[in-house]
């Protein structure tokens, strides 16, 4: 029998450098409800000052990452009640995360669970995972960047196919539409992502941060402009503590030891 007091949203520790958020409604998959939602956005909220963080590890359990929106949830609501909820401002602060998000996906990432692995900024994915954006069989359309951001990860064919016909692909598809960073056995999805967030936690956290904010804004800006803030971006680092520990440390053959400076 589930655990009715157990927490929708577990947020964890393991280190200073690394946090873990993981979504526990396992009677339902994971489904994304309002309080889900909320309790997700206030937790990522709390990383944006965090000097601390280094990395954030976002998963489920074995079963599911997040089988999309809660049906129940939505189900009776009309389209001022949709508008006044502002989903949108509940996503944003995953999105806008300064520190590299990693999803560890097992079992169902679909619908708003898609939408949500989207907002970090790696999938690993165990082989067994499978993958969808099927709003439209339910009578309406990915809301929470279905559309958008799936397109700008597998290209205009992929998303139309996966949005158009609710398709539910597996693993394998999809990290070879490029969806997914990184293919493991089931069993080892939460250990790999682990790992590279503690790969991440010893690289200089400037450096992480500036890299993620290139990539995200650079992707809708012309490539002139990108690159211009490619270039700014490096130049700001040439002022950082951290350059200078990263060049001296690989000149005396010794492991570099970064501050965030």
């Amino acid at each position: 029998m589930d655990d009715v007091s157990a927490p929708e949203v577990i947020f964890e520790r393991p280190s200073e450098a690394i946090a873990v958020v993981r979504i526990n409604r396992p009677q339902v998959r994971n489904a994304l409800n309002m309080p889900v939602r909320r309790q997700l956005a206030d937790i990522f909220d709390g990383f944006v000052d965090d000097t601390g963080l280094r990395c954030v590890v976002l998963t489920g359990n074995s079963e599911s990452f997040a089988a999309g929106a809660d049906i129940q949830d939505m189900a009776e609501i009309g389209a001022v009640d949709m508008y006044l909820r502002h989903n949108e401002r509940l996503w944003e602060a995953i999105g806008r995360c300064p520190q590299p998000v990693i999803a560890a996906v097992n079992g169902f990432a679909l619908g708003g669970g898609l939408e949500l692995a989207m907002h970090a900024d790696i999938i690993v994915a165990g082989h067994g995972a499978r993958f969808g954006q099927p709003e439209v069989r339910v009578g309406i359309m990915p809301g929470a960047g279905g559309t958008q951001r799936l397109t700008r990860a597998v290209g205009k064919f992929q998303a139309m196919r996966l949005c158009l016909t609710g398709e539910i692909i597996d693993a394998e598809e999809a990290y070879a539409m490029g969806l997914v960073s990184k293919l493991v056995p089931d069993d080892e999805v939460f250990a790999a992502a682990m790992d590279m967030a503690g790969l991440m936690a010893r690289l200089p956290p400037l450096a992480l941060a500036q890299i993620k904010e290139v990539i995200l804004m650079g992707q809708d800006a012309s490539l002139s402009a990108a690159l211009a803030l490619e270039r700014k971006a490096l130049q700001v680092l040439f002022a950082t503590a951290d350059k200078n520990e990263g060049m001296r440390a690989f000149i005396e053959k010794r492991p570099p030891r970064y501050t965030g400076a």
